[in-house]
């Protein structure tokens, strides 16, 4: 029995990794250093659409549920992506740190539920740290491993995973917490840490079989 709950919530456990590095977010979402702008002509023509304020909070269950569902589903990717979710995270932090950016905010008027929603988004997080996008990076590295064949996921599982990230992708952009340079480059970061990490998962198991097979070897030389 303790060792069911082990093998269940020890790997889970390993989440709270996320909040302690996010710790860093905090401290760098400010304006105390040289501050940048990547706004373009695409980005001031792109609408303010306070309904994607909806998929935007959908993010943070999003991230949970797949991370735990794939804990529990595929052990092998559930690690890849939380390893590849924290690379990221800290990546994106030392960008920040150096580069950081600013997003122009359009002023909210009215009171339904949408636009109370953005007003929230607005009062909890300051307009920094936004390139790369965080909400982008983690979501393409979610989706890539859970739209991964090793998962076997239904059909339905997979359109539903395609639909809320891309909504979670674009509504950055249509709720103006992001603009096209942070979205682009933070797909292009999210795919470089995902091919990494699954480059040197896959050199690890490769050592791991080799290993095993020479002390094979190695045994039936000796006729143990």
């Amino acid at each position: 029995m303790i060792c069911k709950i082990k093998k269940n919530v020890i790997p889970l456990f390993l989440m709270s990794i996320i909040p302690i590095v996010n710790v860093f977010y905090a401290i760098l979402n400010n304006s105390n250093r040289k501050v940048y702008t990547l706004v373009t002509e695409f980005d001031k023509a792109m609408p303010f659409i306070a309904a994607f304020s909806v998929p935007y909070m959908i993010w943070y269950p999003f991230i949970i549920i797949c991370l735990i569902y794939m804990c529990f589903r595929n052990r092998n990717l559930y690690y890849k992506s939380l390893s590849a979710i924290v690379i990221s995270l800290i990546t994106s932090y030392i960008i920040f740190f150096f580069f950081q950016t600013t997003v122009p905010r359009p002023e909210v008027v009215g009171n339904d539920i949408f636009k109370s929603i953005v007003k929230f988004i607005y009062n909890t997080d300051n307009p920094y740290n936004c390139f790369p996008s965080i909400h982008v990076i983690t979501t393409y590295i979610i989706m890539r491993n859970m739209l991964n064949h090793e998962i076997k996921n239904s059909r339905i599982i997979n359109i539903f995973v395609l639909i809320l990230g891309i909504l979670i992708i674009i509504s950055t952009e249509f709720i103006k917490q992001h603009v096209l340079f942070d979205i682009i480059f933070a797909i292009i970061l999210g795919e470089g840490i995902y091919n990494m990490i699954n480059y040197y998962g896959l050199e690890m198991i490769k050592k791991c079989q080799q290993k095993k097979y020479l002390l094979l070897m190695m045994k039936k030389k000796l006729g143990i």
